[in-house]
């Protein structure tokens, strides 16, 4: 009987040489997510890189129970915008990306972060809304387009001081919102000053108080692409149609006190995948 034994990946038996094919390894997905120590409402961006040049399908990726598309971003990856709120429980979040017969499972700890508490009294101007202004707004903060029209951070969209930040937690009329916190930032701009697009998208909705937008005030959302949509309340004009492409700075309209508004300012709010999070990230850095 003939002796044979493992050499590196050959097989030698006896005399003769039998040449045995070993299977290349199968690569995970690589994935990779920032910010490394995210907070209470801050966006998640995941990369997911193939070895394998010719995979053009994107990943499926789980978050939340709740799948969230990922877009082609060059050099074999593909890129996902996660949102998180003030209404997440800080701790271990678990996410799943799976693709191209793989799956590859990645944790991430969610930082706590305080918010403050706000008084807000409502004499009733435009306190209730519409089913009209409501059916519009929440349609738009749902739109995920293909396209991305957005580059680089995005601009301040009004001069004015900042009044309200991101994530408050209000009273309203003595009554604690318990679902509630505060979807944008605020801007104590006077009115009529400019309005400007931060970045560059596409003008998909446009409300008029005369319309019904009697909570919302005259507002205009832009289509920034691949689920990253922006809103601008309470404005006093509005400059743009719905279909027109703004671009970064373009003026869009004017600071108002239209709708639910104790004063002129501007309510500016940033949404990707139909959830609320900080605007100051992207501004401070953005999210290419």
């Amino acid at each position: 009987m003939t002796s044979f034994r493992q050499v590196g990946g050959w097989g030698i038996a006896g005399a003769g040489i039998v040449c045995m094919a070993i299977a290349a390894p199968v690569e995970a997905l690589q994935v990779t997510v920032t910010p490394a120590n995210p907070k209470l409402g801050d966006t998640l961006r995941v990369v997911v890189r193939y070895d394998d040049p010719t995979v053009t399908t994107a990943p499926e990726i789980t978050f939340k129970q709740q799948t969230y598309p990922a877009f082609a971003s060059g050099n074999q990856q593909f890129r996902a915008l996660l949102p998180t709120t003030p209404l997440d429980k800080p701790g271990t979040l678990t996410l799943q990306v799976a693709g191209e017969g793989k799956t590859e499972t990645v944790t991430v700890k969610l930082g706590d972060r305080k918010f403050p508490t706000q008084s807000i009294w409502l004499s009733g101007k435009g306190s209730d809304g519409t089913d009209h202004e409501f059916d519009r707004v929440d349609a738009f903060k749902k739109l995920v387009t293909p396209e991305k029209l957005w580059s680089g951070k995005f601009l301040r969209p009004n001069r004015g001081p900042l009044t309200s930040g991101y994530g408050i937690r209000r009273y309203y009329n003595g009554v604690f919102a318990k679902d509630y916190y505060h979807r944008g930032v605020d801007y104590a701009g006077n009115a009529g000053s400019p309005v400007v697009a931060p970045a560059a998208g596409r003008v998909a909705l446009v409300g008029r108080v005369a319309q019904g937008f009697k909570l919302h005030g005259n507002t205009i959302g832009i289509d920034h692409g691949q689920g990253v949509t922006t809103i601008y309340l309470h404005l006093s004009k509005i400059n743009v149609k719905e279909g027109d492409l703004v671009q970064p700075g373009q003026v869009i309209g004017a600071v108002g006190s239209t709708g639910a508004s104790t004063g002129p300012h501007l309510h500016w709010g940033l949404y990707v995948n139909g959830l609320s999070v900080d605007p100051a990230p992207w501004r401070d850095r953005g999210f290419d």
